[in-house]
């Protein structure tokens, strides 16, 4: 259950930023933009391999997930104070990366 909705709300998110990307300015686009991609696909590799281990190894993994998408959450604001983002993506980001975390809480504490 866990691992279905939270890969969809990664494809969505990645999905979305993929988009929000094309918009940053140059000198963003390939530091903070490059770093925020690369942590929602950490965030998926993570989340992936744990659902191949045996449950009592899975505890690990989830958590290294759920610290990348803390992460995320500075990351996105940082490119919202820097101006690589605007309003409207912020929050929508935002708002995703919630939605991911209370999952991937809630897969930690089934495990």
């Amino acid at each position: 259950m866990f691992i279905a909705s939270l890969t969809h709300k990664l494809c969505e998110l990645y999905k979305f930023f993929h988009e929000c990307l094309k918009t940053f300015p140059k000198q963003e686009k390939y530091s903070l933009g490059l770093k925020i991609e690369n942590t929602i696909l950490e965030i998926f590799e993570y989340s992936l391999s744990a659902m191949y281990l045996p449950k009592y190894k899975k505890g690990e993994k989830i958590k290294m997930a759920s610290d990348k998408v803390d992460f995320l959450k500075y990351l996105i604001r940082l490119a919202y104070e820097t101006g690589s983002l605007n309003a409207k993506k912020y929050f929508v980001l935002e708002e995703k990366v919630l939605e991911l975390g209370k999952i991937m809480g809630g897969w930690l504490k089934s495990v």
